[in-house]
């Protein structure tokens, strides 16, 4: 029987490395995936003893080489990807009259243009199939915005936009594509928030978590992995099958009031 093969992307830390990981130990043959070849390297590595293959690839996912290069691998090497996770992610934070143009561009490629073309690349195959699941990694701010984060805000509300179109073109067949959208998960990107918000404001990390990162959120938690673990294996599974292009909210009520 063959094993269902999940692609990853920026799998090499946080998010993607802690869905991966999930992945690999469900048994699903996993390709970790990130810009930074020696650090994705070393987090497959880290996977040793899990029950199914993994692998890692390095992979820019605005270069439409990569993508064709790895999703070709896997389709020769292991049949197709059935699960393709969106993940990879970077931030900038400024106003919009500071924010580096070059920066802006390349937040939207990432988020949002990148997403599109992984999906485009692994639609035949799943459509061969007749099976395919694409989870996003969106965000609160795929909701609501914040200042000073107009290209991340920007594209996390594109891929929403993105999805409901894939979501009406694919459903014909078994596909899905839905994306998560947590608030704060304390991961090394938002770390960087944290000490750079509280350098900028003259405050410290805990007034930065607590007065500006937390303050709309009723519940005053950050996301924590195995809540994303177990909304993505929700939309994994077959009870889903007949949800797609939707987003999955996970915010401690961010978004109610």
């Amino acid at each position: 029987m063959r094993h269902k093969t999940a692609l990853v992307t920026g799998a090499a830390s946080g998010i993607g490395l802690a869905l991966a990981t999930d992945l690999s130990k469900q048994g699903f043959r996993v390709c970790l995936t990130d810009a930074d070849e020696q650090a994705v390297t070393s987090a497959a590595q880290s996977l040793n003893g899990a029950t199914a293959e993994v692998l890692a690839l390095p992979l820019d996912v605005t270069n439409q080489e990569h993508i064709s290069g790895a999703v070709s691998r896997l389709e020769n090497e292991w049949g197709g990807v059935d699960v393709l996770i969106n993940n990879a992610g970077i931030q900038h934070v400024a106003s919009l009259e500071d924010f580096p143009v070059d920066r802006w561009k390349l937040l939207t490629e990432i988020l949002l243009v990148g997403p599109a073309l992984l999906s485009r690349a692994v639609l035949p195959s799943m459509r061969a199939r007749n099976f395919g699941r694409i989870v996003n990694v969106g965000s609160i701010h795929s909701l609501v915005a914040s200042p000073h984060k107009s290209a991340y805000v920007a594209a996390k509300h594109g891929l929403l936009g993105f999805s409901k179109t894939v979501a009406l073109e694919t459903a014909d067949c078994d596909i899905t594509i839905n994306t998560l959208c947590p608030s704060y998960v304390k991961t090394a990107l938002v770390q960087k928030q944290i000490s750079s918000q509280a350098l900028a404001h003259g405050i410290s990390e805990d007034e930065v978590i607590n007065k500006i990162m937390l303050e709309p959120m009723p519940k005053k938690s950050f996301i924590d992995m195995d809540e994303l673990c177990g909304a993505m294996n929700f939309l994994l599974s077959d009870a889903a099958r007949n949800m797609t292009g939707q987003e999955m909210v996970i915010d401690g009520g961010w978004t109610i009031r």
